[in-house]
């Protein structure tokens, strides 16, 4: 069967001689792989438009129960300064990673595939790549169904006094529950607004934001710690963001 999608390449790994396997999320199908065949041949029409992060149009066959083959393709958005900079480089593969991973064969959604094309493009226009990787978080947490309870305490459920974030036991806690997770992290209000905020914000909507680092420090801890307890995936792009924070590699 043909089929014609608008997709965003997530994954491109080398398969035999000069053939590559392409994982796409898509508009109309969630995500896919497919076999580019001689895409890793410099003069291949496939050669740009299967490289990481590349927005276009992408036509392949697929019969069931197997990968569809690359039949053609057109580049929207090539996205080359997410590819040229380092950071965004790490922040970008951060994003593409999260939905390659977390999503299985035609999971996913048009919502998902939108965020991910704001998200880029956000990181692109050099928006704060932080905030944006933790709303594409929040949309990814939500799709597993482990969507943190935010807006009151997760042991009470009263909407005054939030005073921590607990990962262990799935979101903010009030000071009068603090005793029922030892490791819960004190947020201040800053962080509890936006941890409020980030499950009903689109990336499409995201203007310039300005945010304490202190805030940011509590929100990266937060985040990290509830990814790390209720998804447990190694994720390479991020350790490679850790890394630089470790080392004091600046923007």
């Amino acid at each position: 069967m043909l089929r014609s999608v608008q997709g965003i390449v997530l994954r491109s790994m080398d398969y035999g001689e000069g053939n590559k396997i392409v994982s796409l999320l898509t508009l109309e199908l969630g995500k896919v792989s497919v076999m580019a065949r001689g895409a890793k041949k410099v003069k291949s029409r496939h050669s740009a438009v299967t490289q990481l992060f590349t927005y276009g149009d992408f036509v392949f066959f697929k019969n069931s129960g197997q990968m569809g083959t690359l039949s053609n393709a057109e580049i929207i958005d090539a996205h080359h300064a997410l590819r040229e900079d380092l950071h965004m480089s790490a922040y970008s593969s951060y994003l593409a990673e999260m939905a390659d991973r977390m999503l299985g064969d035609e999971e996913g959604s048009g919502y998902v595939f939108e965020q991910l094309k704001a998200g880029l493009t956000a990181i692109e226009e050099r928006k704060d790549m932080q905030i944006i990787v933790h709303l594409f978080e929040m949309k990814m947490f939500e799709l597993a169904g482990y969507l943190p309870v935010t807006d009151a305490c997760v042991s009470c459920g009263a909407a005054d006094g939030l005073a921590a974030f607990s990962s262990m036991l799935g979101g903010v806690l009030c000071r009068r529950c603090l005793y029922k997770d030892a490791q819960a992290l004190a947020v201040g209000e800053g962080t509890l607004k936006l941890l409020k905020l980030f499950p009903r914000m689109d990336l499409r909507r995201l203007g310039a934001i300005a945010v304490k680092p202190e805030t940011k420090e509590q929100l990266k801890l937060c985040m990290r710690a509830y990814m790390d307890t209720h998804i447990g995936i190694n994720w390479k792009s991020r350790g490679f963001i850790e890394q630089m924070e470790k080392y004091g590699i600046g923007e």
